[in-house]
């Protein structure tokens, strides 16, 4: 075998090399960790959003958006008294009737977003169990309380939605009574209104949901209320199946993050493979020297494979010091709320086995075209 420090050695052979080597691995492992944890993002926020005790009636055939569905309101009063198995703390039926809407807000500097609006009662706490209020208190008529990670979705700091300050939603202002939080859930990105305040503003008559929290995972009673009470227009969904639902609706947004890194990747990985090429072309009549003196080409070949390895590692450890900086616990806002980005295991197990790949399946091609010409023909290259 071929000492170690004979491939250390190698690796300084050629700078130029060693730079594009180190930045396209390091490139290419960046772009896997940001795709890995965009898609973990988005799956773990969606999949932490929905609760299997909680049962949402939507007007039927709206089960897989509550935005478009309507629900007469006189059904949130019948289903509290028809449904068997609603959680009752401290006597109140755990049932929230609730108008969902998405519309441009305006803050007080001027900057208007799209924001996912949630019309309530105090009920909503009841249903809602991961939202706790950080500060305020809960909205009244003219107010609004706003999601932890609203300032996300709205494009300004989280100064502008501090209490006391202004929200628009036309030209009608609301006043920011409260803050809260519902960790890892599409809820703490929303703004949520006075039910009454946002069906005024939406001339609306009925309501998008109504939520109930079961004391069992089940829905057997929901869908049997929805199935007796045709003149409702009911359909009963579990709140965790409807996220999963919508997982599935925003699998081709992540599909598309999946196929741009790979594009990107693999214009990295042809132009790495290139360099590799043309640098070890040149060795060739190194690596017959070396046969001619003893050395086998299994040896050369663990030799090439450790100077690879440790170019392609040293890029992954950049790019898992950029991934720290640069992706590590930021926050992407989509449609209906944000996500956080999150170095987890998983993720920089991906990076390490990209990084391990890279340097070892990545070199088998221009290792073997250097290492398969006879001894003879490879002592009379130049």
């Amino acid at each position: 075998m071929l000492p170690f420090s004979y491939a250390l050695r190698n690796l300084f052979r050629d700078p130029s090399r060693l730079i594009q080597t180190v930045g396209g691995s390091a490139l290419v492992v960046l772009l896997l960790i940001a795709a890995v944890a965009l898609n973990q993002g988005m799956d773990r926020v969606l999949s932490s959003s929905g609760s299997p005790n909680n049962v949402i009636l939507v007007g039927k055939g709206s089960e897989e958006s509550i935005e478009r569905s309507e629900v007469k309101i006189a059904a949130e009063s019948a289903a509290a008294t028809s449904i068997y198995g609603i959680k009752t703390p401290l006597g109140v039926a755990a049932i929230s009737g609730e108008i969902i809407y998405q519309a441009p807000i305006r803050t007080a500097s001027g900057n208007a977003e799209p924001s996912l609006l949630r019309g309530v009662l105090e009920q909503a706490l009841l249903v809602h169990t991961t939202v706790r209020l950080l500060e305020g208190t809960f909205p009244g008529p003219g107010e609004v309380m706003v999601g932890h990670l609203a300032h996300r979705k709205l494009g300004v700091g989280i100064e502008e939605l501090g209490l006391g300050k202004k929200l628009y939603f036309g030209d009608s202002p609301f006043i920011i009574s409260g803050r809260f939080s519902a960790p890892g859930t599409v809820l703490e990105s929303e703004i949520w209104f006075d039910r009454n305040d946002l069906a005024s503003l939406t001339q609306r008559d009925s309501l998008s949901a109504i939520v109930l929290r079961m004391k069992e995972a089940n829905v057997e009673e929901a869908e049997l209320f929805a199935f007796q009470r045709n003149d409702l227009e009911l359909a009963a969904i579990r709140e965790d199946r409807y996220y999963e639902k919508l997982s599935i609706f925003y699998q081709p947004i992540q599909i598309m993050t999946w196929v741009t890194a790979a594009l990107v990747g693999a214009g990295a990985i042809f132009g790495g493979l290139n360099t590799l090429y043309a640098a070890f072309a040149a060795r060739i009549k190194e690596m017959g020297t070396l046969q001619s003196i003893g050395y086998t080409r299994t040896a050369l070949f663990i030799s090439i494979i450790q100077e690879s390895l440790l170019a392609t590692l040293t890029g992954t450890l950049i790019a898992f010091f950029l991934a720290y900086l640069l992706l590590d616990g930021r926050t992407v806002p989509f449609s209906i709320g944000t996500f956080t980005l999150t170095l987890t295991p998983s993720v920089i197990l991906a990076g390490l086995v990209t990084g391990i790949l890279l340097g070892s399946l990545g070199t088998l091609p221009p290792a073997l075209r250097c290492l398969l010409p006879s001894l003879p023909k490879a002592l009379r290259s130049s």
